[in-house]
């Protein structure tokens, strides 16, 4: 893919992929994000070409970033990428998956995640996992990817970015349990789960799946379930017509009112704003 092509991928996701990518603050930024004129965009009175997405990207030493194209080939990485798989130029990685550049399941499951964001459209956030770090060596981080749209409405790629944990975390300190528990949570948010019964399938004491979460996610489990409950929640607001109501329950929150609450101690708006701001 050449420059222009990547710079129309950057156009599509511009306002929802960047602001989720670099602060997860959309919210904040309401409709700061216009597509300019050329190959730039327009945030308030400053201008930012593509080619500065990229150049920001590789000051963040603790984060691999990335876009990919719509059969998941790399399109845009940054240095840090690079360099978790012992290469040296950003050509060794452009036009190749990640099953391409890493042996076994590192590289098999970041293909097959790929696969289904682009054939979903359903992002992944924040998803615990090892990375792949040269000489063999993984890692825990935390995944993100989310679908890029054209103006059509279809996938047409994808941007994410894989975050070290700001706590080092051994991987004896993080068992499978607990990270299936988490994925779990990922797709059983509208389940009535508690801090507790996450324990109990973890297999693990409270107190101490309590820790464990805080060491990953800087928060404890109710605001983890929280934070992942509101999350679709500002999915479903923006791309469904469902009525408050149903998406609250849908989200795992007992009523209406329940769920505005939430959203509001959370974002700063009622979820009826959010979508207000969201389609205007």
């Amino acid at each position: 893919m050449g420059l222009a092509k990547t710079r129309t991928m950057m156009k599509a996701l511009a306002g929802d992929a960047l602001a989720g990518i670099f602060g997860n603050c959309r919210h904040c930024m309401k409709k700061a994000f216009t597509e300019f004129p050329g190959t730039h965009f327009k945030l308030g009175t400053m201008l930012m070409d593509a080619r500065m997405i990229e150049q920001l990207a590789d000051l963040m030493h603790d984060t691999a970033f990335f876009i990919k194209d719509a059969s998941g080939r790399y399109q845009v990485v940054n240095q840090s990428l690079v360099e978790r798989h012992g290469l040296k130029h950003k050509s060794q990685m452009l036009g190749r998956r990640p099953c391409d550049v890493c042996p076994g399941d590192y590289g098999r499951i970041p293909t097959e995640q790929d696969e289904q964001v682009l054939r979903t459209g359903q992002p992944i956030v924040e998803r615990l996992e090892l990375f792949w770090r040269r000489p063999n060596v993984p890692v825990w981080g935390l995944t993100s990817k989310l679908p890029i749209r054209d103006a059509n409405g279809q996938v047409t790629g994808l941007i994410g970015i894989s975050k070290d944990l700001a706590a080092p975390v051994s991987r004896e300190d993080v068992s499978p349990e607990i990270a299936r528990v988490l994925r779990y949570l990922e797709s059983a948010y509208d389940d009535p789960v508690s801090p507790s019964s996450l324990a109990r399938k973890a297999g693990m004491a409270a107190a101490r799946f309590a820790r464990v979460i805080k060491r990953i996610h800087g928060i404890s489990p109710m605001q983890l379930i929280t934070k992942t409950r509101i999350t679709v929640g500002c999915r479903l607001l923006r791309e469904t017509d469902a009525s408050i109501a149903q998406i609250a329950l849908d989200c795992g929150f007992a009523d209406h009112s329940a769920f505005t609450r939430a959203f509001r101690a959370v974002t700063g708006m009622s979820p009826t704003e959010h979508r207000r701001l969201e389609r205007p």
